[in-house]
């Protein structure tokens, strides 16, 4: 497929996050893949990592990226840099949720929690 309508890419969720597979491994991705995320006001991702490279432009809302024993605050056009298999946190430190788009190096996309057991995700590769 060369093009694909962002609005009937199916929608799916984790505790405080909604997610869109944009593009991946279901559309005959190998080396890339890009979700777009919502964060709830309040909310955070989980702690994990990934063993591929991750970037993750910020459009709206507010937050910190915890990451290697470090707090770094971002806000809406910025872009967060994550190397493989860096144990991360992004929280939503605003009143508004936060829009963003999340590019990987791989696809599918594999996510383990800081020990190393998988992250089970509910939305297509």
């Amino acid at each position: 497929m060369y093009v694909l309508d962002n609005t009937r890419q199916p929608e799916a969720a984790l505790p405080g996050i909604r997610h869109v597979t944009l593009a991946g491994a279901a559309d005959g991705l190998q080396r890339l893949s890009v979700w777009r995320q919502t964060i709830g006001a309040g909310d955070a991702t989980p702690p994990h990592r990934h063993d591929c490279e991750e970037v993750v432009v910020v459009e709206s809302g507010h937050g910190e990226l915890h990451i290697a024993g470090a707090v770094h605050r971002f806000g809406p056009d910025t872009t967060l840099v994550i190397p493989p298999a860096a144990d991360h946190q992004i929280f939503n430190t605003g009143e508004a949720p936060i829009r963003l788009t999340a590019v990987f190096s791989v696809s599918p996309v594999e996510v383990v929690f800081p020990d190393g057991s998988p992250l089970a995700l509910p939305w297509r590769s």
